[in-house]
C-alpha cells in the first residue's frame, strides 16, 4: 500500500513537529507545507517538499493530499477545515476544533456529508503516561472513582503573546482554550464526561483580554467530583508538559499534575504510584499503606497519533478523538468561561451531533 499523502497547514508553534513526524513516517509522505509566512517556505525547503501559500493553491495542484493536519490559529480552524472537507481531504485538526460550538458543529456535519474522516488533535490520548493511566483505571484496581485533583500551572513569558501570535492576547487565545481544553479532553478520556463546572478567576497580571486561569470545581457524569488549578502566569513544575517531558522545548521535572482518588486506592501521575492498604490489610487510616509503581513504556505521542490518522484514513480504525469528542471538550471550556463571567456554577448539556 503506497504511503498516505499528508499536508501540514500552518507551521507556527506545533506545525513543524507534525511536519517532521510525517516526513519521518514509513506509512505517510509529506505532500506539502502551507503557510503564508516566510517560515513556511523555509520549512518546506528544509524538508524538501512543495510549498504553497494558501489551501486553495494546494487543492488546485498536483500535490493535493489524502489528508491534512491543521495547525493554524484557533479562530481559523473551521474555515480551513471546511475548505479541505469540501475538497474531499481527510482532516486532523489541532485543538480546539473551533472557537465556538456552532461553527464546530458545522465542521463536523460538513465532514460527515463530504464522506471525509475528521480527527481532533488531542494527542495526549496517545501519551505513554495516559495510556498506562487509562489501563490502570479500567482494571478496577482503584475501585469506584471518588475524586480527582489536577493542576496545570506554568509561566508563559510575554514574548509568547507577541506577533505573529498576538491573537493569543484575545479572548479566544486564553489559557482555557489553549491549554485547559487538553485537560478537559484527558479527563473525559480517563474519567468520563464533566457535567457541571464552577470557575473562580485568578488575579490577572498581564492586562490582556485572554483569561489567565482559574480555580475550578468539577462534577462528572459518574458522580465523582474534582478540583483543578489552572494558571499560565506563575512559575510552577506542576503541569503536563514538565511532568511527562513530552515537549522537548519544556524541561522535564517529573512532578505530579493529577491525583486520582478511588474507593480502594489512590493514584498519582506522572510518578504513576498507586497507594492502597493492600489485600490483607484492614482498610483504615490506622493501617499501614503500600505503594505500587506502574511501569510506563515511553512512546512518542505525535508518532502514534500520525499512525492512527493514517489508519483512520485507510478505514482500519475509528477516530480516537472524533469531532464529537472535540466538541465535548469545547463545550466544557465554554461552560468554564461562562462561569468566569457570571460567577455561578454551570450545568452542562451535550447536544446530539
Amino acid at each position: 500500500m503506497p504511503p498516505i499523502k499528508i499536508a501540514v497547514i500552518g507551521v507556527g508553534l506545533i506545525g513543524p513537529r507534525h511536519a517532521e513526524t510525517v516526513a519521518a513516517s514509513p506509512n505517510a509522505s509529506l505532500a506539502a507545507i502551507v503557510d503564508l509566512m516566510p517560515t513556511g517556505k523555509a520549512l518546506a525547503t528544509k524538508l524538501n517538499v512543495p510549498y504553497y501559500q494558501t489551501v486553495s493553491d494546494l487543492l488546485e495542484s498536483a500535490d493535493k493530499p489524502d489528508g491534512a493536519i491543521i495547525c493554524t490559529p484557533n479562530h481559523t480552524h473551521v474555515a480551513v477545515g471546511l475548505e479541505l472537507a469540501r475538497a474531499g481531504v481527510n482532516i486532523l485538526v489541532e485543538k480546539p476544533i473551533s472557537i465556538d460550538i456552532e461553527s464546530g458543529q458545522e465542521l463536523v456535519r460538513t465532514a460527515h456529508e463530504a464522506g471525509v474522516r475528521l480527527l481532533v488533535g488531542h494527542h495526549r490520548r496517545f501519551n505513554s503516561y495516559m495510556l498506562a493511566a487509562k489501563k490502570t483505571l479500567v482494571s478496577g484496581e482503584l475501585g469506584d472513582l471518588i475524586a480527582i485533583n489536577g493542576i496545570w500551572s506554568t509561566y508563559k513569558p510575554l514574548d509568547y503573546f507577541d506577533p505573529p501570535t498576538e491573537w493569543r492576547r484575545a479572548k479566544t487565545g486564553g489559557v482555557i482554550l489553549i491549554n485547559m481544553i487538553h485537560e478537559i479532553d484527558l479527563m473525559h478520556y480517563l474519567f468520563g464526561r464533566i457535567t457541571r463546572v464552577y470557575a473562580e478567576p485568578i488575579p490577572s497580571r498581564r492586562g490582556f483580554d485572554a483569561d489567565e486561569g482559574a480555580a475550578i470545581t468539577l462534577r462528572f457524569e459518574s458522580g465523582a467530583v474534582g478540583s483543578f488549578l489552572l494558571s499560565d502566569n506563575t512559575p510552577s513544575p506542576h503541569n503536563f508538559e514538565a511532568g511527562t517531558g513530552e515537549n522537548p522545548l519544556i524541561p522535564k521535572v517529573g512532578e505530579d499534575f493529577y491525583r486520582i482518588f478511588g474507593s480502594n486506592a489512590s493514584f498519582s501521575i506522572p510518578d504513576m504510584t498507586v497507594w492502597s492498604y493492600g489485600s490483607d490489610a484492614t482498610k483504615s487510616w490506622h493501617s499501614p499503606m503500600s505503594k505500587e509503581q506502574i511501569k510506563v513504556d515511553a512512546i512518542t505521542p505525535f508518532v502514534s497519533q500520525l499512525e492512527h490518522f493514517v489508519a483512520v484514513i485507510q478505514g482500519i480504525e475509528e477516530p480516537s478523538c472524533s469531532g464529537a469528542d472535540g466538541l465535548s471538550a469545547l463545550i466544557v471550556c465554554e461552560a468554564l468561561k461562562k462561569s468566569l463571567e457570571t460567577g455561578a456554577p454551570v450545568t452542562i448539556e451535550f447536544p446530539k451531533i
